[in-house]
């Protein structure tokens, strides 16, 4: 590295021109490598490795500069060979090469100048103009590039907004693809006509080219269906006719060009080829271009192995500089452009991978949509069932709000009661207010002395604490009367305290007087003395007038006190009084109200028993009247499925729960019998329902199932008259009990199953799948059947000639016609089923909707098992007369089978479909078309039978008069053998018919009259009339009389 580093610019610079100069003659020597090696006389395919290193230095060179240096050298007009490789290398340079390429139309026209009466020389002139088409095309519209390959939006901006633009490249593409596909018809035509065929190749030759044509014709056929659909939603319709005839044509053509390269070994592994559809899009309904898919043509990723040629080795050029360094750099760049190259490659399949992903992704779309469309659909007929549910919760609302009114007025008369008690209640509480001024005032005459306050507060809060009864009032009296008691002795006691202070007073006075006129004698002698004794004196007189007074003042106030105690004593007496009297007016009223609410639940409770009695009698004459249709001879003429019976008795069983628990809620709360009055109506016109029927599914039935049948529909109406009986009678109305009818229904449901037919011996969730497997069956035996036929048409060919092969031929070839007139039918009445399904199961699925429809289904099964069956034994009866160990008429009796299925077939498909449905239309047209192949069948038959039989000529001129008349006698004799032998098939074929019908599940009542025979069938199979017999002898007695005549002439 460091002697790298340390060389000059200036040799860096030389090595370098000197690098690329040697790596140009290496890329221009692989270049002329590659074209010559592509581009020879050989009559093989071009290889896909020198075409792949071709386009690959286009893109090294970012043009096809060497590609047309080398190109215009080949002597294209000394070889037709050489033309038509070169044509091909073209092609794939200007498909998958770079953008950046010089058309050259010259290359092209020099093509034309020779070898046009070659056995390449109108390929080749086809093959050139095709590209120039091409060239002419891409020069005009650069934005679509050589390999087609361009988005819609890109197209829609090619196309612009002008409709003249849009016409103008519709009309293009059309030549495009119209020079597309006559080059490939040619080819084909060529191969067809030639030895040469695909795996050969000479053969490879002339197809390989044909995979770019493919490639292209995808593309084109894409464009024009989007620029057609823009002109139909621009221009009105008559103007595109032509339009629309070129374009039918071009379809037509294309889809044949597909199918045949389809079944071409050569195609198989190098290209995947898209299926057109059946019919051309409708460009008159625009809804049809979202049906449009987009054809992709798929290349597999088959890597070609690199093998070295002998001539590779020579080819490989000289190292121009000795110098290790440059020969490593070279190594460098080769391992670098390879590298490159297999990315290019790599790059290319994922492109083509991730293509094929979007048309899945784009598939899977389109399906998501169509489950979303079934989801609405489903969703919409939820909401319908939503609808109608809101209905019935409507009314069933307006009920509830009719009971609500019933119990408002209830609540009213109950509000008024309650009014009554809150008045009185009032009344009380005025009384209180009244008590509480009486204890203010009482306290406000207390309040004087803290004494009598706070013995008067303990009588308040002793009399609040007792204002509810009278026992506290009494007892609140006593005890005011003890305190007034109390407070007089009080008030006593200290009037004699004052007493008895007073005469203390007074003695003390008395004393002082003594001592006074004791002292006075001694205190004379003093003024002083005396006149403080005098002052004294004064003194005491005041206190004792004082002490007088408060006295007095003390006695008034006791007596003030005594008499408003009285006061509040008699107001309280009064109000006691007077609550007493309401309250006793209050409860009279309550007692009262009692009474009328005992009143009004009893009316309830018999109202809603006579409702119920009501309902329960016209139960009963509703069960009655249905038993009295068992005995009814009109009744007779009445017939009904064991399937409806089955789902009659189920119903029942039903509403019999139903009554059971409303008889329950009616025990639990007699005030409520509406959910008992719903179960006992909807039960009547079950059993009803189940009663007739029974009695008219009897009528069809065996006799031992029938008698079982009436008996229990008998019972069953015993037992529900029995029920109603007791459920009609207070006394037995808590004994009521429905499982004596739950028992009796339960066996009218087991005979109803054992009375169906045996096909619903199927489990119902499978009879889906069975249909899809049955016609599958059927289609796979009719396939079957025309390869056999094909078989048997080859095998007669070898072995016959003459007027056999002749006749042998017309019967195979009507006996093929018949096969595929029956497998269209099927496919059609197949692809009715789907709408039939698709349009009436709504949200359910696809076997839900067969197990719904059961014989429906069961019909479809056993036409499509007998469509396959009569296919196959027409089969073996062609075998079989085509080998001449047959029968010409088991041949016509197997048309007529088979005709008769295929009318089964259409008639079940029928009995679901839609009148204006297009599939119906479609179906019976291939009815029709079945029906005319097999009177085919049976003609072409009868004419061959005619030719092969041989005819002696009825001579009659050697015979004597005995002779002839002994000859009609023996002829008569045979007649009336044959017809008695053909009256005893013909019983014998009804006894059949019975018996098939019987394990088919088709009641003995529903078979045609006259032995089961089917006035439809053709006239060979029917009995002449009586009249028509001849008068003729018994046979033995005819031989006696021949005999004896015999015996006369002898």
């Amino acid at each position: 590295m460091n002697s790298i580093r340390r060389v000059p610019s200036r040799v860096k610079t030389k090595m370098t021109e000197t690098n690329l100069g040697a790596e140009r003659d290496h890329f221009d020597k692989k270049q002329l490598s590659s074209i010559s090696k592509a581009i020879n006389s050989n009559e093989a395919p071009v290889k896909e490795k020198h075409a792949r290193r071709i386009i690959l230095g286009t893109y090294r060179e970012k043009g096809a500069f060497t590609f047309w240096s080398y190109a215009l050298g080949i002597p294209l007009s000394s070889n037709a060979i050489v033309s038509w490789k070169f044509c091909h290398v073209l092609h794939k340079v200007l498909r998958d090469g770079h953008h950046n390429q010089s058309l050259m139309l010259v290359a092209c026209s020099y093509c034309f100048q020779g070898n046009l009466h070659d056995r390449y020389g109108q390929l080749v002139a086809l093959y050139c103009k095709l590209l120039c088409t091409k060239m002419e095309f891409h020069m005009k519209h650069s934005e679509i590039r050589s390999n087609l390959e361009v988005t819609d939006e890109v197209l829609e901006r090619v196309a612009g907004t002008d409709v003249n633009n849009v016409f103008q490249l519709n009309v293009k593409v059309f030549d495009y693809l119209d020079a597309e596909l006559r080059l490939a018809e040619t080819v084909i035509r060529q191969l067809n006509t030639s030895i040469a065929i695909s795996t050969t190749t000479s053969g490879q030759c002339r197809l390989s080219p044909l995979i770019q044509v493919i490639q292209d014709c995808s593309h084109l056929y894409h464009f024009t269906v989007k620029l057609l659909f823009k002109l139909h939603a621009c221009l009105p319709a008559d103007t595109l006719q032509g339009h629309r005839d070129r374009f039918h044509d071009q379809f037509h053509s294309l889809k044949t060009f597909f199918n045949k390269a389809r079944d071409m070994q050569y195609f198989k592994r190098l290209i995947q080829i898209p299926k057109l559809p059946e019919s051309p899009p409708n460009f008159l309904h625009a809804a049809s271009l979202a049906k449009h898919a987009r054809p992709v043509v798929v290349i597999p990723s088959e890597d070609e192995p690199e093998q070295q040629e002998d001539d590779d080795d020579d080819d490989d050029p000289e190292p121009l500089i000795n110098v290790s360094d440059c020969l490593c750099m070279l190594m460098v760049s080769e391992c670098l452009l390879v590298y490159r190259d297999i990315q290019i490659e790599n790059l290319q399949q994922d492109l083509e991978k991730l293509r094929a992903d979007l048309e899945r992704v784009k598939g899977e779309a389109q399906r998501y949509i169509t489950q979303l469309k079934s989801q609405i659909n489903s969703l919409e007929t939820e909401l319908e069932e939503q609808r109608v549910q809101k209905q019935r919760a409507l009314v069933e609302n307006e009920q509830l709000r009719m009971e609500l009114e019933a119990t408002r007025r209830r609540n009213a008369e109950h509000e008024i009661v309650q009014a009554t008690f809150g008045e009185a209640e009032t009344r009380a509480q005025a009384t209180e207010q009244r008590y509480t001024k009486l204890k203010e005032k009482h306290t406000e005459l207390v309040s004087s002395h803290a004494e009598l306050l706070r013995k008067s507060a303990d009588t308040v809060k002793i009399l609040s604490a007792t204002q509810q009864t009278q026992e506290e009032v009494e007892r609140t009296k006593q005890q005011l009367a003890f305190e007034v008691d109390r407070i007089k002795l009080d008030a006593d006691m200290k009037l004699e305290e004052q007493k008895f202070e007073m005469k203390k007073l007074k003695r003390d006075f008395e004393e002082k007087q003594a001592e006074v006129e004791h002292v006075k004698g001694t205190l004379q002698r003093t003024e002083k003395v005396g006149e403080q004794l005098t002052s004294s004196m004064l003194a005491l007189q005041a206190e004792k007038e004082r002490l007088m007074r408060s006295a007095s003042e003390k006695e008034a106030e006791l007596s003030s006190l005594s008499q408003a105690a009285q006061l509040q004593q008699s107001s309280l007496q009064q109000e006691r009084d007077q609550s007493t009297r309401e309250l006793g007016e209050l409860q009279g009223k309550l007692q009262e109200k009692s009474r009328r609410e005992v009143q009004l639940q009893q009316k309830l409770l018999e109202e809603q028993f006579s409702l119920l009695q009501g309902t329960v009698s016209e139960a009963e004459y509703i069960i009655q009247d249905a038993v009295a249709k068992l005995d009814d001879p009109l009744h007779i003429r009445c017939t009904s499925s064991p399937d409806y019976l089955v789902s009659r008795a189920e119903a029942t069983l039903g509403s019999i729960d139903k009554v059971k628990k409303g008889h329950s809620d009616y025990l639990t709360n007699m005030g409520d019998t509406g959910g008992l009055l719903r179960a006992l109506t909807n039960f009547s016109h079950l059993a009803a329902d189940t009663i007739i029927n029974g009695s008219a599914t009897a009528h069809l039935a065996p006799t031992d199932h029938a008698d079982r049948l009436t008996e229990n529909c008998r019972g069953c109406a015993t037992q529900s008259l029995q029920f109603l009986k007791d459920l009609k009678s207070k006394a037995s109305l808590q004994r009521a009990d429905p499982a004596s009818i739950r028992i009796v229904v339960e066996k009218i449901l087991k005979l109803g199953e054992e009375l169906r037919p045996k096909g619903m011996d199927v489990r119902q969730d499978e009879l889906g799948d069975l249909v899809d497997k049955e016609m599958a069956a059927t289609s796979a035996a009719i396939e079957k059947a025309v390869s056999r036929i094909d078989e048997m048409m080859n095998q007669a060919r070898m072995d016959t000639s003459g007027v056999k092969l002749e006749v042998n031929e017309r019967i195979l070839y009507s006996c093929t016609d018949l096969m595929k007139a029956i497998h269209l039918l099927v496919l059609t009445s197949t692809d009715l089923q789907k709408e039939i399904v698709e349009g009436g199961r709504g949200a359910a699925t696809i076997k839900e909707f067969y197990a719904r429809n059961s014989r429906w289904t069961e019909g479809l099964i056993s036409a499509s098992k007998a469509v396959g069956w009569g296919a196959t034994q027409m089969v073996e009866s062609a075998d079989k007369v085509v080998l001449h160990t047959g029968k010409y008429e088991e041949l016509i009796v197997c048309s007529h089978e088979i005709a008769a299925s295929t009318a089964q077939l259409v008639a079940s498909s029928k009995v679901k479909a839609d009148r204006n449905s297009t599939k119906l239309t479609a179906l019976q047209q291939a009815s029709r078309h079945v029906n005319e192949m097999a009177a085919n069948v049976v003609a072409s038959t009868k004419t061959g039978q005619e030719h092969l039989e041989d005819k002696d000529t009825m001579d009659f001129s050697g015979m004597s008069l005995i002779k002839l008349k002994m000859e009609e006698m023996e002829s008569q004799v045979k007649v009336l053998e044959l017809e008695n032998q053909l009256g005893n098939e013909r019983l014998r074929l009804g006894e059949l018919r019975k018996k098939h019908y019987n394990i088919a599940g088709v009641p003995a009542a529903d078979l045609p009259e006259g032995n089961g025979l089917d006035p439809s069938l053709p006239s060979v199979m029917r009995k002449p009339d009586l009249a028509q017999k001849p008068n003729l002898p018994p046979k033995n007695m005819v031989r006696e009389q021949s005999l004896g005549l015999c015996s006369c002439l002898g």
